[in-house]
């Protein structure tokens, strides 16, 4: 009896055991947030277990775990400032579970979802209201996926790879990609210097007051996102006329500690790419690099080039909250330079060159270090500290008359250096007014900018030697452009019920430029020997503040559409470039003012779709005392150009897009099958209003096509991709006064209207992807570019028909 007993109370206290265990098992209740339209990860989220009683936030990959939860039903139930409140159920049933969260939008909920594949296969979509410490909502902006393209990457093609934003003028001069020439609704294209530039988040042109130039170009292979937001930046980013433009590396592989990515291309007229990245994340460290070497013969002669870039990102994540990061960039590069030609050279022979003895070389060096941290579900903030040490130097024969043939004389040598730094700091906060949620941003930003110009007299060599000659009358400007830049920016998000959002937005600028140095004017005799060398001493400096503001305003009356419209101011201050670099054709007003104007964008657009993309829009430019060239005839009766104000202008017109995968539309059940067409048109008109220069109101704006247009296809089967793009831009002209002939030095005249058509071919096997292009299909001859200075002065004709062929190996 005893026995029985004892055995029965055991069994009973073991039965008991397990049940309580069983009862009281701990398991984790985790989940992927990501963004319906493109399958991004939403950072930032707020997920709420049950009534709220616990919260987390999603980290950068929009992951959350709850842990320590017992069997049972539970509800996720999530608010972001993008998308609306969605809920969902899980249930714990003896595991952990895992699931996965899809929103759609603000203006729908999100129930209980099975999602298979719903990313974009595009590579083309848009900014999302709130991202990356930055607010966009009513803002044209696009954003180019180089992952996703079918396109040559290994050249930076940029007809190819920008082929889908509206409006863009690009400057074709060399089929290397070393240097990206874009512009759009009337602005310069050169070096995209009407665009803030960035990488990462911060500033890479030469510098971003005094000389906003860009001469690096990452390279697209490396290139995660290129984000590009309209004259409405200028609130955020700066003060330009055309808005922002920035690289987002790619970032480090999640879910492996090394990942190699190897790329070979070989090409046309000698071109060969190396591009190799490693990437990888060990624990709360995170890892991504690469190196490229790149050559190149060029289409004409004289046009050898040699390119080396490195890039390492290294990020360490001490939490869920905090993240600290730094990244290096360093490229070099060193080209020769065929010139310009004349309209009559250009029709003759467009491959000619009468130049061997112009190089062009260029060293940039880019540190960058950046800090995230959250301080709880509604208050983040970012810090950047960035530098720039760098040197572009020019080296050449390159008089006025472009068909003179070269006399070895001394070349005319350009050096200039730059010392920059700077610092810029964002706060967002997410709070309530009137139960509706409001969205704050603030920041702030420090530049300090440092360059040397010297300009003088080369060596009578054909090397790349860039060595003044050794001689007092051998240097004939030295400046140095020391500048200072203090910025406050604010803009806020107010929703009024659920479909119409406000976002009105300031900011504060505070700039200091000074131009410190001396010019001279050098006498010669028939010989071309110096007789005589006059300093002409030179002190100027310029300080102003002022105050822009914009509004953007966002209708969605349903989920897939956005209607939207924004205000906002534009400044561009006078650059050193337009102060004093001495050009034997061009003759600079000492009177150049800054130039003022604003940008309006009204427009309709799809959103969170995967089918078809439209982008429909009309802008109007104000450009006031805008800065431009015209020609005249001195007293010697030469043909000169002066660089000054010329007056206002006007630019407005249409810009449509339009995309759509007619096969997956016609048979959605055959996810291996697509078909994609798209159309971008812009119908620009433009005039100057009002100029105190004769002959010129009522002119046409330079650098603006009245026809844009970009169309193609891309066809697609399992693995196998292949695309077809036809680009043409009508006539365009290259000064303020209209001229139609380009003369004896070719920089000012009409730009023809083109036509080009470009083919592209993919393929992904296993581990391997073979791609090829072939630019150019018909071999037309054209040209985009009239250059002023370097690197012609003179038609720089574009590259003709073209083949490139890259093997991809990733490990």
């Amino acid at each position: 009896m005893i026995r029985f007993t004892v055995f029965s109370f055991l069994a009973f206290a073991l039965i008991l055991c397990g049940l309580t265990h069983s009862s009281f098992a701990q398991y984790q209740l985790s989940g992927t947030v990501r963004a319906w339209h493109d399958s991004v990860a939403v950072k930032s989220c707020t997920v709420y277990l049950n009534n709220g009683r616990r919260s987390m936030l999603t980290d950068s990959l929009g992951k959350f775990v709850f842990d320590n939860l017992p069997n049972g039903q539970y509800i996720l139930q999530t608010t972001c400032p993008d998308f609306k409140a969605s809920k969902q159920n899980a249930t714990i049933d003896g595991r952990s579970q895992d699931v996965a969260i899809w929103l759609v939008s603000r203006l729908e909920t999100l129930s209980e979802v099975t999602v298979t594949d719903k990313q974009s296969d595009f590579g083309f979509t848009r900014m999302r209201g709130v991202e990356n410490m930055g607010i966009y909502e009513g803002k044209k902006s696009e954003v180019i996926i180089p992952e996703q393209l079918v396109a040559n990457l290994s050249t930076n093609n940029a007809r190819q790879i920008y082929a889908r934003v509206a409006g863009l003028n690009i400057w074709e001069n060399e089929g290397a990609g070393l240097q990206l020439s874009i512009g759009g609704r009337g602005l310069d294209p050169n070096r995209s210097s009407n665009f803030n530039v960035r990488q990462n988040g911060y500033d890479i042109s030469a510098d971003a007051l005094g000389y906003p130039e860009s001469y690096y170009t990452p390279p697209t292979e490396a290139v995660g996102r290129i984000q590009i937001v309209r004259g409405a930046a200028s609130l955020q980013y700066g003060t330009q006329f055309g808005g922002l433009l920035n690289f987002v590396m790619k970032k480090p592989v999640a879910d492996r500690k090394f990942e190699l990515i190897i790329r070979q291309t070989l090409g046309s007229f000698g071109f060969y790419n190396a591009f190799t990245s490693a990437s990888g994340t060990v624990g709360k460290l995170s890892y991504y690099t690469y190196f490229q070497y790149k050559k190149g013969g060029g289409w004409r002669p004289n046009s050898n080039f040699t390119n080396y870039t490195a890039f390492a990102d290294i990020d360490y994540r001490f939490s869920e909250n905090t993240s600290l990061g730094f990244d290096i960039t360093q490229m070099s590069y060193l080209a020769q330079q065929p010139g310009g030609l004349t309209d009559g050279m250009f029709r003759a022979d467009p491959r000619q060159s009468n130049r061997e003895r112009n190089w062009f070389n260029v060293n940039w060096t880019m540190p960058a270090l950046h800090f995230d941290h959250r301080f709880n579900a509604n208050n983040e903030f970012n810090l950047r500290l960035f530098g720039l040490y760098a040197y572009r130097y020019s080296l050449g024969f390159r008089p006025n008359r472009v068909a003179s043939i070269d006399d070895n004389s001394e070349r005319d040598l350009i050096k200039g250096d730059f010392q920059n730094w700077g610092t810029e700091a964002r706060y967002l906060k997410r709070y309530y007014v009137a139960n509706k949620q409001a969205i704050l941003l603030v920041g702030g930003r420090y530049y300090h900018g440092y360059n040397h110009s010297i300009q003088g007299l080369g060596s009578t060599g054909k090397s790349a030697d860039f060595n003044f000659i050794d001689n007092e009358q051998a240097i004939q400007s030295d400046y140095q452009f020391p500048n200072r830049n203090v910025a406050l920016f604010a803009e806020n998000i107010l929703y009024v019920g659920d479909k119409l959002s406000v976002t009105p937005g300031l900011r504060y600028e505070y700039i200091h430029t000074t131009a410190d140095g001396f010019y001279g004017t050098i006498t010669r005799d028939l010989a071309g020997n110096i007789l005589s060398s006059i300093r002409t001493n030179e002190y100027r400096t310029n300080s102003r503040q002022f105050v822009l503001a914009g509004l953007g305003i966002s209708y969605k009356p349903a989920a897939t559409l956005d209607i939207y419209g924004n205000l906002s101011q534009n400044y561009r201050s006078i650059t050193f470039s337009d102060m004093r670099i001495a050009n034997p054709s061009m003759v600079i007003d000492p009177n150049l003012q800054d130039e003022k104007g604003y940008s309006l964008d009204l427009g309709i657009r799809s959103t969170q779709t995967t089918l078809y993309n439209f982008d429909v829009s009309t802008f109007y430019l104000n450009y006031n005392n805008r800065i431009g060239e015209v020609q005249f005839y001195d007293q010697n009766d030469r043909v000169l150009r002066r660089r000054g104000n010329i007056g206002q202008a006007i630019i407005m017109g249409l810009e449509t897009y339009a995309e759509g995968d007619f096969l997956r539309m016609a048979n959605p059940k055959n996810p291996n099958l697509s078909g994609v067409l798209f159309a971008n048109v812009a119908l620009i008109r433009s005039r100057y209003n009002a100029s105190e220069v004769a002959g010129v109101v009522g002119n046409q704006v330079e650098f603006v096509p009245n026809v844009n247009l970009k169309s193609g296809v891309r066809l697609g089967y399992k693995n196998l991709k292949a695309s077809f793009q036809y680009t043409y831009l009508s006539d365009q002209f290259s000064d303020a006064t209209n001229a139609r002939e380009g003369g004896v030095s070719a920089v000012i005249g009409l730009i023809p209207a083109y036509a080009i058509m470009d083919a592209s071919l993919s393929y992904q096997f296993s581990r391997f992807r073979l791609e090829g292009s072939l630019n150019n299909l018909a071999n037309r001859t054209y040209f985009t570019r009239r250059a002023t200075g370097y690197p012609g002065p003179g038609i720089l004709p574009s590259d003709g028909r073209s083949v490139y062929v890259t093997l991809q190996v990733k490990l």
